[in-house]
């Protein structure tokens, strides 16, 4: 395998895992947007996933409205995680 196929590689997957990432951020604010069933499984680990994931921006806003301090803290998650996920596999698709 030559070095740029790997480099290439690497890139890609670094950009897939901070999509998911997003993903499963974004997930839980529609989720709680939509007032989903917390009773469910599904909504319940998407709400682990994403409180886990969102660990560090979690109530970091001091927002009135509790659908603020959700879509600002967990947004602000995912476009990070989006930004510099993105940014890292432009790097190293640069490198190769």
């Amino acid at each position: 395998m030559s070095p740029r196929y790997h480099s290439s590689q690497a890139g890609r997957v670094i950009a897939v895992v901070a999509d998911i990432m997003a993903l499963i951020l974004g997930l839980w604010i529609l989720m709680y947007l939509l007032d989903a069933n917390r009773a469910n499984d599904f909504v319940q680990f998407v709400h682990d996933a994403a409180r886990w994931l969102a660990g560090w921006s979690h109530d970091l806003f001091t927002f009135d409205e509790e659908w603020a301090r959700v879509v600002c803290g967990y947004g602000l998650a995912a476009v990070v995680y989006l930004f510099v996920g993105h940014a890292l596999a432009g790097r190293i698709y640069r490198r190769s």
